[in-house]
């Protein structure tokens, strides 16, 4: 372990290569920027002689939080303790990560802490009788428009489009947004936006080729059968959705 003269901070070597930078508590209470300065400091001599530089900070330690990402450490994730104590906040820098000072290791930096946000893509598919196209799905025993989630970096349109391709082989064209309905935190899921778009119409007769690792079954239903098959909040969202079809589109929370 390397303690840094007069500056209350450490650098403990870990592995070959990645080193851990600690710093006194009591320097928390000498401002955030006298305490980012010294952080810094160790950040930079640690990487003199190793590539990987972390933190870890307790996680309802926001002012501890502050020092480590203005030190120029970008945020990982989450440490989990089990029984063993508390929590702990994941920081690290690399040596080949541009500093913040420079455009693109500032912007690196916020995108490693900012917040982000589950997103789901569905499509409203009606057919000829004003039925809507509901999914049985093989993961939970209720009904749901079909859909899935956003992949990172993806169009939530080209992800609600390309879920109805891989869970129902349709080839569908988005008439644009129909609904954003946010979804709070439910069953041990995070809060989410669950974005609906227009799928326009198909035959009934429409020749349906279901994924069956995820769809028992698919069927154009009702207004009466989507409150009796799908989730309330489901229900919901699809009554606003069909309420929006050839206007701009709406926002919901939990299909309210």
């Amino acid at each position: 372990m390397t303690e840094l003269p007069g500056e209350r901070a450490s650098v403990t070597t870990l592995d070959n290569g990645i080193a851990r930078v600690a710093w006194d508590v009591d320097l928390q209470n000498d401002g955030l920027m006298a305490a980012v300065g010294v952080v810094h400091a160790a950040v930079e001599a640690a990487l003199a002689d190793h590539h990987r530089v972390e933190a870890l900070v307790p996680v309802d330690d926001e002012t501890a939080q502050r020092i480590a990402t203005w030190s120029g450490l970008r945020r990982e994730g989450i440490m989990r303790a089990g029984h063993e104590g508390e929590d702990r906040v994941v920081y690290a820098r690399l040596v080949t990560d541009p500093p913040a000072s420079e455009p693109d290791g500032f912007r690196a930096l916020l995108n490693s802490f900012l917040p982000r946000k589950r997103a789901i893509g569905q499509v409203l598919i009606r057919d000829e009788h004003g039925r809507v196209l509901l999914c049985q799905l093989t993961y939970k025993k209720d009904w749901d428009l079909p859909g899935g989630v956003v992949e990172v970096g993806e169009s939530p349109e080209l992800a609600a489009v390309r879920e109805v391709k891989e869970e129902l082989g349709l080839d569908v064209v988005s008439n644009g947004l129909l609904v954003t309905d946010w979804l709070p935190p439910w069953g041990g899921w995070d809060d989410a936006l669950c974005l609906v778009f227009d799928g326009g119409e198909q035959r009934s007769d429409v020749e349906i080729v279901r994924q069956e690792r995820e769809i028992h079954g698919a069927e154009f239903c009702t207004l009466d059968q989507v409150r009796e098959r799908a989730a309330d909040f489901t229900a919901r969202r699809i009554e606003a959705a069909l309420r929006q079809v050839g206007r701009a589109g709406g926002y919901t929370e939990s299909g309210r």
